[in-house]
């Protein structure tokens, strides 16, 4: 149960420096206690950092009717690929030099609805957190 078939890696990292503000793309991010520096969510409130897999995208995409999707409507951190984060639940992960805990799913917000279009919040529901 312990075991994985490959160390996953981090494809894409966003912040936000406001609420409701827009995401922007970085190349790399510094991890503190309370989450990551320049993001709104760098203090202690339960989700200081939240992750998405790159296989889900797709997925998504598609159930909004999208070719693809920017990983920066989602308004999630990070996006890992070619690892299980549901598996990981529980469980210390290194990022880069930092160690992480995936704690609890992050229900998509309601804004969802209206970055993506009808059935957007549906459509990320069980994708990440």
């Amino acid at each position: 149960m312990a075991t994985h078939a490959q160390a996953g890696r981090v494809d894409w990292i966003g912040l936000r420096a406001a609420r409701r503000g827009p995401v922007a793309s970085v190349a790399r991010a510094d991890i503190t206690l309370t989450g990551l520096d320049g993001d709104r969510h760098s203090r202690a409130n339960g989700r200081a950092v939240t992750l998405i897999q790159a296989e889900h995208l797709p997925v998504i995409a598609a159930l909004i009717g999208q070719d693809e999707i920017d990983p920066a409507i989602l308004r999630r951190n990070i996006v890992v690929s070619g690892i299980n984060l549901i598996a990981l639940r529980g469980v210390a992960l290194r990022l880069g030099g930092a160690v992480v805990e995936i704690g609890k799913p992050c229900a998509p917000c309601s804004h969802m609805a209206e970055a993506l279009g009808p059935g957007g919040y549906n459509a990320m529901r069980g994708h990440g957190g």
